[in-house]
């Protein structure tokens, strides 16, 4: 039976034997700071050198089986390796890369699930960027439950300065979306 958390902590395991700096970012990780809700997945960020791509592949496609048959041209092209648990739970790898992802790593928490597992959870700011850019729908639900569950904690600062950035590199409105959910939350 597939249990995203379970195959969270069977990457995590993975991944931290492998001195492989990681971060959720996905519905788990919306579970602890947002609004809880079901999620079939376990989505992560890594930190790894841009030319250790390949050896990363080579390393976790040994140890997981991939889901695409290409999987090092697929990562080349869309920065992701896509992997299945020894469950069959379906686990999404983002290749960070250096700067912003820098600082993602640094800001994480760590959360235990239950006494001697932890697990690497990106920091509820982190989080609201991640889904701003991802946009979708459900991202921008996820997003809303965020700053209502937050509150005032939320560092609005952070999460503005790095959307405005995003902004520019993407030509999106990135942070004026943001600004419209705080203001919608507000209300």
């Amino acid at each position: 039976m597939k249990d995203p958390l379970n195959a969270a902590f069977e990457i995590h395991d993975f991944l931290t034997s492998n001195n492989i700096p990681y971060v959720i970012i996905g519905g788990l990780a919306t579970q602890f700071w947002g609004e809880p809700r079901f999620t079939q997945d376990v989505d992560i960020t890594i930190l790894i050198p841009l030319d250790e791509t390949d050896k990363f592949i080579g390393l976790i496609t040994n140890h997981f089986e991939s889901r695409v048959a290409n999987d090092k041209e697929f990562a080349k092209q869309n920065r992701m390796v896509l992997i299945k648990a020894s469950d069959g739970t379906e686990i999404d790898i983002s290749l960070g890369i250096p700067g912003y992802e820098d600082e993602v790593m640094r800001r994480a928490i760590d959360y235990e699930i239950e006494p001697g597992k932890e697990l690497r959870l990106c920091s509820a700011e982190d989080l609201v960027i991640h889904k701003m850019i991802a946009g979708r729908p459900i991202d921008l639900q996820d997003i809303e439950g965020i700053i209502i569950k937050q509150g005032q904690k939320l560092d609005r600062d952070y999460i503005t300065n790095w959307l405005k950035q995003f902004a520019q590199a993407l030509e999106r409105p990135v942070d004026k979306h943001f600004e419209e959910l705080l203001d919608k939350s507000n209300k």
